[in-house]
């Protein structure tokens, strides 16, 4: 078997630990003109970042950023000429940040971008402030901005939006209420497991995977119970941010494309959605990824030589758990709306094409009807 070519970006600097917010200000020390990307919740952490110079905040980003989103975030940079753009949030806002950056001063508008390897460059440096511990932008050069004419999210990959500083702050993430902290950490490992069961599975890459699910194993259950809880705090940002060194080389498969539709259609926050939908995949591809689902059930307590049936239930019981509404219904889905999610995700090959075995539109749709 030949080991496919991969390539690994990651930020130029990366600072881990508590407090760590506080050295942004004097790696920036020369910054003019700063534009901190948040929200209004996150906006409250702009003073710990001990900034000098003169400081404007973009705070308008919702749970998913849409392209009017984008489009007056890049029309407050434009007004503030940044020669430093901060993102200081979750996934959502962490993404705009990098759109931000490498858009505010080009000719390039965002259908120019969309895809793999099309920005031109970037001028204005970039330091990304994770507070959730989900997605793991901060360590990635992948954005996700949904359209919502199309209903489908617009993906746009450059290693030109990779963060000159990433910073991960475990007191950031204290606030964060448990149902959060629940479904994001799911999140975060879902990226670990789709990568680590993908058709374009690494073994670099795997190692990474590996790492993350089996801090989220020992951390995610602590995080939930008791959220001033540093060390477990600390296990899943880095959990989180070595999901998303999986997503660069490798990126999610099946479980990602089928929770896409209950955010772009149902409104469900990303975590929340891919926390539904993991036990299913999980059990689903464990006829052809045996040893490796094996390997993800004993680093989350859920069993040994477990039967499909077994393996999703001990995962549907893992979510449970941490406190996580696993019903569709109960989140406002309804059985009329299914078949057109299922044909939705079955169309996103760009994840589909990366799932160890080949799903119908029939399996999504039973994904999704058990799951309702």
């Amino acid at each position: 078997m030949t080991i496919a070519q991969i390539t690994l970006h990651q930020p130029r600097r990366l600072v881990v630990g508590a407090g760590t917010i506080a050295e942004v200000g004097a790696w920036a020390a020369d910054a003019q003109s700063i534009l901190v990307i948040a929200t209004p919740i996150t906006a409250g952490f702009v003073d710990r970042l001990k900034l000098k110079g003169r400081v404007a905040v973009f705070d308008a980003i919702p749970g998913e950023p849409d392209i009017a989103t984008l489009n007056a975030a890049l029309e407050t940079a434009r007004q503030q000429k940044p020669d430093l753009i901060v993102g200081l949030g979750g996934g959502s806002v962490l993404d705009v940040a990098k759109l931000v950056a490498v858009l505010w001063n080009s000719e390039q508008t965002l259908a120019d971008v969309a895809g793999p390897n099309r920005v031109a460059g970037r001028g204005t440096r970039l330091v990304q402030v994770a507070t959730t511990a989900g997605t793991g932008s901060e360590a990635g050069i992948r954005s996700l901005i949904t359209d919502p004419e199309k209903g489908n999210k617009i993906a746009v990959e450059s290693p030109h939006m990779i963060a000159d500083l990433a910073i991960l702050d475990p007191e950031l993430t204290y606030s964060v209420p448990p149902a959060v902290t629940a479904a994001t950490g799911v999140d975060a490992m879902a990226h670990c497991v789709e990568a680590f069961t993908n058709r374009r599975a690494h073994p670099m890459i795997d190692g990474f995977a590996r790492m993350g699910f089996r801090l989220v194993g020992k951390y995610l259950a602590r995080a939930v119970k008791d959220g001033t809880d540093t060390e477990a705090r600390e296990g899943m940002m880095l959990a989180s941010y070595y999901g998303g060194i999986c997503l660069g080389p490798v990126n999610t498969a099946a479980g990602h494309a089928i929770a896409y539709p209950l955010g772009t259609r149902l409104g469900l926050p990303h975590g929340l959605a891919n926390a539904i939908i993991f036990p299913y995949v999980l059990a689903f591809n464990q006829t052809v990824a045996a040893d490796k689902t094996a390997e993800v059930a004993q680093a989350l307590g859920l069993g040994d030589t477990l039967t499909a049936r077994e393996l999703l239930s001990a995962a549907r019981g893992f979510c449970r758990n941490l406190g996580i509404e696993m019903s569709l219904a109960a989140h406002g889905a309804k059985m009329d709306d299914l078949p057109l999610y299922a044909s939705e995700a079955h169309s996103n090959r760009r994840l589909m094409d990366n799932n160890p075995i080949d799903m119908s539109v029939e399996d999504v749709l039973g994904i999704y009807k058990a799951a309702f």
